[in-house]
């Protein structure tokens, strides 16, 4: 009698431990795929220091989704965590909405804004200071514009500057999987993509020109990357 109700006793505590044990698997393979998540995205997958390469790309990344950067045509260069912003937006909204967005990104230390405000070319005043003939032609002018404007845009909803091609490219370079690791300088001028730095493969070189190529407004890449197996 004595035995059996020991046993009795023992179950429901070995059963307890053991529900006890499973939960602190759990909850440490949770931890710790959360905390491997947290480095990849801190770090961008290049090891414990965030590049500049990065901080660029992601930055660029950001501005493509903002309503308040649309018809922006904007720059972004960084060095040893300073961001500078170059180009123009269409408001002051736009200014304070790019410089936002670059001090927010993670391993920014400055950001240097450069930033002109574009001025419309259409402007009323400047049509109504230069009579009705000008104010004919520039008429003409802005229907033609807006003509390529159109067509240059097609579905994405926004005009396609040497920025927003930048901006794109970089968006798609920041998910994919193929590119982690990589160290990518990416320059546009004219709709004409220069791809710089190394990646660890040809396969990864590869996929970074297809990328580029598939983006809108991208007239043609040319690719210097590097192919580096250390690269981190």
């Amino acid at each position: 009698m004595k035995s059996t109700a020991l046993r009795m006793v023992a179950l429901p505590v070995m059963l307890a431990a053991t529900v006890s044990f499973a939960s602190a698997q759990e909850g440490a393979k949770a931890e710790a795929r959360e905390a491997k998540q947290d480095a990849k995205n801190a770090a961008s997958q290049s090891g414990n220091a965030i590049k500049d390469s990065w901080i660029t790309l992601k930055v660029h990344s950001q501005f493509v989704p903002e309503d308040a950067l649309k018809d922006s045509d904007i720059d972004v260069d960084t060095s040893n965590g300073v961001v500078m912003l170059n180009g123009t937006v269409a408001s002051e909204a736009g200014r304070a909405k790019a410089i936002s967005i670059a001090k927010a990104t993670d391993g920014v230390k400055n950001v240097m804004d450069h930033l002109r405000i574009a001025v419309p070319a259409d402007s009323t005043a400047a049509m109504r200071e230069a009579g009705r003939d000008a104010a004919d032609k520039t008429k003409d002018a802005a229907r033609t514009t807006a003509d390529k404007t159109r067509e240059a845009t097609g579905t994405t909803g926004k005009a396609i500057t040497d920025g927003w091609i930048k901006s794109k490219i970089a968006a798609q370079y920041v998910t994919e999987d193929s590119l982690d690791n990589s160290d990518i300088d990416i320059d546009v001028s004219k709709g004409m993509v220069a791809l710089k730095g190394a990646v660890r493969t040809a396969a990864a070189k590869d996929r970074a020109t297809a990328i580029a190529k598939g983006t809108d407004g991208v007239k043609g890449v040319k690719n210097d990357m590097k192919i580096d197996p250390s690269v981190k």
